[in-house]
């Protein structure tokens, strides 16, 4: 489907008047800003689940373009990947990056001004600097033992 044919697809401003779990699919995806910070590699506290982003991605996604280069197969390459739906977020939202989306408006909260649904724009997210764009490290890059020396000071 083409960006153009997927965008006549979506409600005006669904995001704002239709709960989760009664978005269409085409919905749902476009909840997505394409920040890449869902695959980023974190880690997490086994005694108070608080979660530390790392600045290295999932070997599948294109640091460039914050997309993942096997969108559709992701499970087959990285077993371990979350799917996120609307019956899966309740329990994983604490893990996605606190500026994502389906976290935002899992708590009530509004999507941020530089949301490509917001903005208009698909690269809005990159340029107001809130995407992994640049700066994420592919995992194959680094060892795995070093993982802890790759956390981020903040989300």
């Amino acid at each position: 489907m083409s960006a153009q044919s997927h965008k006549h697809a979506l409600r005006e401003r669904y995001w704002e008047r239709i709960p989760l779990n009664q978005l269409s699919q085409a919905e749902w995806e476009g909840l997505c800003d394409g920040c890449g910070k869902c695959c980023l590699l974190k880690l997490e506290d086994d005694d108070t689940q608080e979660i530390a982003f790392t600045r290295v991605s999932c070997r599948l996604l294109d640091t460039e373009t914050c997309q993942c280069g096997q969108y559709e197969q992701r499970k087959t390459f990285v077993p371990d990947c979350v799917v996120l739906t609307p019956s899966t977020l309740k329990d994983i939202a604490y893990w996605m990056p606190e500026t994502c989306a389906y976290r935002l408006l899992y708590e009530g909260k509004p999507l941020k001004d530089w949301h490509p649904l917001v903005s208009g724009d698909p690269k809005s997210v990159h340029h107001a600097g809130a995407s992994v764009q640049g700066w994420a490290i592919p995992e194959f890059e680094i060892d795995e033992d070093d993982l802890e020396e790759y956390l981020l000071e903040e989300e």
